[in-house]
């Protein structure tokens, strides 16, 4: 199945702060594109505009999925969740009251995930044995790296086409962090995912990525067609890899 993603000269903020100036962005079937910037430059907001969460003063928003267009600046969140597209979101927000299994089940309220919720949920306690170990236990009382994993392992839940993963290695140690980022491209690989990914280590996210953008003060001030592009920029190497001269 076909599936797009397009951003186009998006303006976006909160109130009279605006975090997004003119930012286009795309992702194509079966990607992986990383959006790299350090914090506060508008990647998490990009990625609201996406699902709903935000609402852009300027641009479109469009997915396409089997030749169908959807402007998702007219969807509800629900709505954009039902056209298959799921998110991780930065500091995990779970809920910590309660326990894994009861998080996992709460991932597969989409209607078309209902039916595939006994296989889905096995293939994430194959995929992350420490979730299926601690099924019952409160989600708040795990550690960061192991709610890392309830949160993908919810995404999953809702049988998403396209993912978005926003910072997943905030709060973990470099140990986890690659693990992490390894594990999303497994199980990229395996659901034949499309996958968009905010990140501000370049060096994590060039491992799994195909391409990527790097977003300055909510502007995209360069777009790697490849990574080998990134790695030669010299905004790259000033900013992530210390070999500017």
């Amino acid at each position: 199945m076909g599936l797009e993603l397009v951003l186009r000269d998006i303006e976006a903020g909160y109130g009279a702060v605006k975090a997004l100036h003119g930012v286009s962005v795309s992702v194509s079937s079966g990607e992986t594109v990383a959006l790299l910037g350090t914090n506060g430059n508008g990647k998490s907001t990009l990625m609201k505009c996406v699902m709903g969460m935000v609402r852009p003063t300027q641009g479109s928003v469009t997915l396409t999925l089997a030749d169908k267009t959807h402007d998702l600046t007219r969807l509800s969140t629900e709505e954009i969740v039902n056209l298959g597209v799921a998110m991780v979101p930065e500091g995990r927000r779970l809920f910590p009251k309660l326990t894994v299994e009861e998080n996992l089940l709460l991932g597969a309220f989409r209607p078309q995930a209902r039916a595939d919720i006994g296989k889905n949920i096995a293939f994430c306690y194959e995929t992350f044995e420490v979730l299926k170990e601690r099924r019952r236990q409160l989600a708040g009382s795990m550690s960061g790296g192991q709610q890392q994993m309830l949160a993908i392992a919810r995404a999953l839940m809702s049988s998403p086409k396209l993912l978005l993963v926003d910072e997943p290695s905030v709060g973990l140690s470099p140990l986890l962090v690659s693990s992490t980022v390894a594990m999303i491209k497994q199980l990229k690989e395996r659901y034949g995912l499309t996958v968009l990914m905010a990140e501000q280590n370049f060096h994590q996210a060039i491992r799994i990525a195909d391409r990527g953008y790097i977003i300055v003060h909510g502007e995209i001030v360069f777009e790697g067609k490849t990574v080998a592009e990134l790695e030669t920029n010299d905004l790259v190497k000033n900013y992530y890899l210390g070999t500017a001269t």
